[in-house]
């Protein structure tokens, strides 16, 4: 509990350590953020067992730092084709060391997650003013439900909410996380308006409202799916660089379920007219 906790503050310092030295050194986010779409990826082609396999976790982890620093559709298409080649080619290559099936998996994480957590990148660029404030939430978004549902279902939790897939997680800690989400986020929005602004500037309220409540359940969706994915690769977590979380894939999960949601509802309903 304690080494899970020190870690999660850690973790939530950095983050706002990012934001404090963004107009200072704005790339950091960039760095961050390829940071941890790497080690994901290369987490989940470990835990195929194919981290052994350079032909794919090179390509893989080199794409997926790349897409962090792109931020428009023909530079991400440009990276996609050099990675499709190389994973292709590689196939043909070494076909008798790697199944087709193990390349069309890696192929779709690679996909999927660095594409994902580069909403957080791109979240930033749709306000110049409060791009990194629509960061943060993307983070947060998936972190306080997660927060919120474990200290719910440990002092609750009755009901078992997907026995077969994640047998800690309870209705009642489903309910906390959404309550949980749902008042913080929009905690957070009232502190940016009204302290950080000093009531000079309104949040969005329908936009915090809509990310709070309906990216708890978006949230819970990236939980247990890569919870499925560590069942059927017969693993506890991802890794152990977080300590009492496991992997950044353990950490982040929800996050790259998350990211993007807040992407879309921001691009719709900006949270800061």
């Amino acid at each position: 509990m304690k080494d899970r906790i020190f870690s999660g503050v850690i973790l939530v310092v950095f983050f706002v350590a990012i934001v404090v030295f963004n107009h200072s050194f704005p790339l950091a986010l960039n760095i961050a953020i390829a940071l941890i779409s790497a080690l994901a990826v290369y987490e989940i082609i470990k835990a195929l067992g194919l981290s052994n396999r350079w032909f794919i976790t090179v390509p893989g982890m080199v794409t997926a730092v790349l897409v962090q620093f792109c931020e428009f559709q023909a530079a991400n298409m440009l990276i996609y084709a050099a990675f499709t080649a190389c994973v292709f080619g590689a196939l043909l290559r070494h076909h008798r060391e790697i199944t087709f099936k193990e390349v069309a998996v890696v192929y779709s994480m690679v996909v999927m997650i660095p594409l994902a957590l580069q909403s957080i990148v791109l979240v930033r660029g749709l306000s110049e003013e409060h791009g990194m404030f629509y960061a943060l939430i993307c983070v947060f978004a998936a972190w306080i439900p997660d927060a919120g549902a474990f200290f719910a279902g440990k002092l609750f939790g009755k009901h078992k909410l997907c026995p077969e897939i994640s047998p800690k997680k309870t209705v009642e800690g489903l309910i906390g996380g959404v309550i949980s989400s749902t008042l913080i986020i929009l905690l957070l929005g009232w502190f940016f308006s009204s302290v950080f602004y000093g009531g000079t500037r309104q949040v969005n309220w329908l936009s915090l409202l809509i990310i709070g409540f309906f990216g708890s359940f978006v949230s819970v969706l990236g939980d247990l799916s890569f919870s499925l994915i560590k069942r059927s690769c017969h693993i506890k977590d991802f890794g152990n660089v977080i300590p009492g979380h496991g992997g950044i894939l353990d950490r982040f999960d929800s996050v790259i379920f998350t990211a993007p949601f807040v992407y879309l509802v921001t691009l719709l309903f900006p949270m800061v007219p």
